[in-house]
């Protein structure tokens, strides 16, 4: 196994996130691409696992911190690590050392670029990005907030520990109309997904619903809402990891819809 720096040859692999044998990816729009466009510039770095036959199983993304969705000083924040671990197209490639080998890569590399520390985030439940994970690889809790955990590794005596930034607003509902408001910052293809099916479910249903994209990869966008991808009806939060699919969008909608009449 070998971890390489992303080459121009595997950006489209690193845009649907490895999984090119999937449809519904196609979906997600060019919002990713976009997103990586605007951040390499910025500091982004991209690191891929590859197996002994040449096929790519593995990946990792980190910024500097300040571009991230939480507040802290010479880190580097890791938004995803991500070994595929489906049967369908490139196989699975989990219980192989990928992800312990991504990490170490990526912490070496922040290192080298004068990071004091690293974070990322976790999730409190057994699924993808989980905080029990980052805690085996010696990160300590920073930040909670619900499920969602802060981690980080401090480097040197004088890290500063993160902190989450808080929400300082959400959306509102219009009289005599549904409102659907989609946040979107474009490094997630998953997010992506639910961004473009709510605008096409919208676009569908009439001029009785209303689509606001807020678009938060605009540092001063997301410091306004606190919010980094989410999706409201109204004023009512939708969850979407996993993202729902386009069935149960367009129910959600169209129930609220129908309480208009």
């Amino acid at each position: 196994m070998q971890i390489t720096d992303l080459s121009e040859e595997n950006e489209r692999l690193y845009f649907v996130c490895l999984e090119d044998w999937s449809d519904e990816m196609k979906d997600a729009g060019d919002h990713k691409e976009r997103w990586y466009l605007r951040m390499k510039e910025s500091g982004l770095r991209v690191k891929l696992a590859v197996d002994d036959n040449g096929v790519v199983g593995g990946m990792i993304q980190y910024i500097p911190v300040e571009f991230s969705n939480v507040r802290g000083e010479d880190l580097y924040f890791i938004n995803c690590i991500w070994v595929h671990g489906y049967k369908q197209g490139r196989g699975d490639f989990r219980k192989k050392g990928m992800g312990k080998a991504l990490l170490k890569a990526a912490e070496d590399d922040a290192r080298k670029l004068g990071a004091k520390g690293m974070a990322a985030w976790g999730a409190s439940l057994p699924v993808w990005m989980r905080a029990s994970w980052f805690k085996k690889q010696g990160y300590e809790k920073a930040d909670k907030d619900g499920m969602a955990v802060l981690l980080w590794k401090p480097f040197t005596q004088y890290a500063k520990p993160p902190h989450w930034i808080e929400q300082k607003k959400r959306p509102q509902a219009t009289s005599g109309k549904v409102t659907v408001t989609a946040f979107i910052n474009g490094w997630c293809p998953a997010q992506n997904l639910v961004y473009e099916r709510a605008k096409r479910i919208a676009a569908e249903l009439g001029d009785k619903v209303v689509f606001n994209g807020v678009d938060t990869s605009e540092r001063s966008t997301f410091l306004e809402w606190g919010i980094n991808d989410g999706l409201f009806i109204d004023d009512k939060v939708v969850r979407t990891g996993p993202p729902p699919t386009y069935e149960k969008l367009r129910r959600l909608i169209a129930k609220r819809l129908r309480r208009l009449k």
